[in-house]
């Protein structure tokens, strides 16, 4: 009883104002381009950004969309800078956000911008020229953009003024919404009813193996009905269908974060020092304890900024284990590059683990390839 309590004046806001853009007494538009939404439910950790590079993958593979202008738009989370940006792959993570940075670094041919105002950033992207003459894009340092023909809309679920062409709605396999709560209490920052509204759900850093069963019982969790795991699609109440994939995380061989400096025998090492600023860090924990013994660990907040003194922490403990390797996050390792004077000991046996996500069989790849290019036209 208490619980319903206290939970009850965020409920209630949540409420009114599903309700309010439900019935259309607040205002929702499209872009001009075909938008892809990637987001969640929930307190980060279900791994939005590794999930928009697979997006980009798909297009870039895809006949429609691969001699396109394909754009990414972010909210920039925790950057200092403001308004609309374009992302500069040798810019800083404290200036576009750590996520947006990754992504333009591994995706060259692809435009990356945040802006907190997804429709000013989507109307930015559209029509670049524009950022020439208004008034709103007078801090935007490079202005110099194609016209985008697509835009994937990074974590833009709870931005509802801005409708998506289609919504990929992302649930972590171990933190199960129907056995969470809102916020305070829980870490979920929306209704779970809201899962109706997506056209694409991944339930996401699975096991490597689901059988049929176990994916039927997530479908009843996720308030689907008929689940056929041949066609990934099951029907909600009320009749809409939807599909519904599952993912697991994939890690690939470590690499250098400060490359002029590495001395890349130290991934050769058996013992390794390990730090990160994620949600959760047990995944990557237990794909590095198969070749490492992990003699040292750190477990930052999310998004942390990292400070002289983290710095300090890191090399003492590089002092008390000189043979070890360093290991951090892709995201991690925009943060660290970010901070000043990182010795040359640190740097040398500084290396990030790149992830990337994968369907449990082909056939879920397919059918996610085919549903999200199916929406787009």
């Amino acid at each position: 009883m208490i619980d319903r309590i206290l939970l009850f004046p965020y409920t209630l806001t949540l409420a009114a104002r599903d309700f309010l853009f439900r019935k259309g007494l607040r205002k929702s538009v499209s872009a001009e381009v075909p938008t892809i939404c990637v987001g969640n439910i929930t307190v980060g950790g279900t791994g939005k950004t590794p999930h928009t590079e697979m997006i980009l993958r798909t297009l870039l593979r895809s006949d429609r969309w691969a001699y396109s202008n394909i754009a990414v738009l972010s909210r920039g989370y925790k950057r200092k800078s403001r308004g609309f940006q374009k992302v500069l792959r040798d810019g800083s993570a404290a200036t576009f956000g750590d996520e947006p940075l990754q992504i333009a670094k591994k995706f060259p041919s692809v435009t990356v911008a945040v802006d907190r105002d997804r429709i000013e950033g989507c109307r930015f992207l559209r029509h670049p020229d524009e950022l020439q003459t208004d008034k709103k894009a007078r801090r935007c340092m490079d202005k110099d953009l194609p016209a985008a023909d697509i835009i994937v809309l990074d974590d833009a679920f709870q931005y509802r003024k801005l409708r998506a062409s289609v919504n990929i709605v992302l649930v972590d396999y171990y933190r199960p919404v129907h056995k969470d709560r809102l916020l305070p209490l829980g870490q979920l920052r929306d209704l779970p009813k809201r899962l109706g509204d997506a056209d694409i759900l991944i339930v996401t850093k699975c096991p490597p193996y689901l059988d049929d069963w176990e994916k039927m019982k997530w479908a009843g969790y996720l308030g689907l009905s008929n689940y056929q795991a041949a066609s990934c699609k099951g029907v909600r109440e009320g009749g809409k269908q939807q599909t519904l994939l599952f993912s697991y995380i994939g890690y690939r061989d470590m690499l250098p974060v400060f490359e002029e400096e590495a001395d890349n025998r130290f991934v050769y090492s058996k013992r390794l020092v390990l730090f990160s600023g994620i949600a959760k860090d047990i995944q990557l924990r237990n794909y590095l304890s198969d070749s490492y013994k992990i003699v040292k660990r750190f477990n930052f907040p999310d998004h942390h900024k990292y400070t002289p003194a983290d710095i300090r922490t890191l090399s003492h403990a590089v002092r008390e284990n000189p043979t070890a390797v360093v290991a951090t996050t892709e995201k991690d390792a925009q943060r660290v590059v970010d901070t000043k004077k990182v010795p040359d000991a640190l740097k040398e046996r500084l290396f990030q683990v790149p992830i990337e996500v994968n369907f449990l069989s082909d056939n879920e790849k397919a059918v996610f390839e085919a549903t999200l290019l199916s929406f787009l036209g």
